[in-house]
């Protein structure tokens, strides 16, 4: 009885696997693989530099104080100054984003106790704010140092361009330009002719340039130097071409 019921299931087993054969063997899923790898692949990359017209500041206040009321309303006042320093400059509420708060322990090891004790409370804000008169970069900064005082935390500063899209076109032209010599090249040393693109594939780098910056007292006077210089908007296509013999 064992071996028949061995058998039995052997055979529908057979059966299965011949089903999943023939079924396979009409659509083609294994030619359609093989499909994939047909043609010509290439990579294309296309770049353009240009001038930034909007700055990004990351930047706020930290207040350490005994307590966390103390802490929390120095803070409070000192980013209500900065705020109001920004504004004054002509920043627009919707280009400022609080980016981070916290309110912290600061502790220290006490040897005596062979323990962490809590000697105070430090209160962190911090902002985003986005200057889209680039050239009053440096005079807001200087503002905002002002408002803020020693409390003030200027963490690091950033170039972009407020709308990239016509130096994308720029950039997948020269993409596109990119690809195709390079699919010229290879169908004219393999010996064959290059046809029509059947698969195209963008991927875009965003144009952000970022640096720390630190701002001392010395740097303060008369106005803390920036410089956006260039930056680049990259794009990369990926093509493949048919072979037509």
């Amino acid at each position: 009885m064992k071996k028949k019921n061995s058998l039995a299931m052997g055979l529908v087993l057979v059966l299965v696997l011949v089903g999943l054969v023939g079924c396979t063997s009409d659509t083609g899923p294994s030619t359609y693989a093989v499909n994939q790898q047909e043609g010509i692949w290439v990579n294309g990359h296309g770049e353009v530099y240009v001038s930034p017209d909007i700055a990004i500041l990351q930047l706020g206040i930290s207040a350490q104080r005994a307590s966390v009321a103390e802490a929390q309303a120095e803070a409070t006042t000192s980013m209500d100054k900065v705020m109001r320093a920004l504004k004054n400059e002509g920043v627009a509420d919707r280009d400022i984003q609080t980016q981070y708060f916290s309110i912290q322990q600061v502790t220290k090891w006490d040897q005596d106790k062979s323990e962490e004790i809590v000697i105070g409370y430090r209160v962190s804000n911090l902002i985003v704010a986005k200057i889209r008169e680039i050239g009053k970069t440096g005079s807001i900064i200087d503002s905002v140092v002002e408002a803020g005082g020693d409390l003030t935390r200027i963490d690091h500063i950033s170039f972009s361009i407020d709308d990239p899209s016509e130096y994308r076109i720029e950039a997948r032209d020269k993409a596109m330009a990119d690809a195709k010599a390079r699919a010229e090249q290879l169908a004219s040393l393999s010996g064959v002719t290059q046809g029509k693109p059947t698969y195209i594939s963008e991927s875009i780098s965003y144009p952000v340039y970022s640096q720390p910056i630190k701002v001392t007292e010395e740097a303060v006077a008369p106005i803390t130097p920036i410089s956006p210089g260039e930056i680049k908007v990259s794009l990369d296509v990926q093509v493949v071409y048919t072979i037509l013999d």
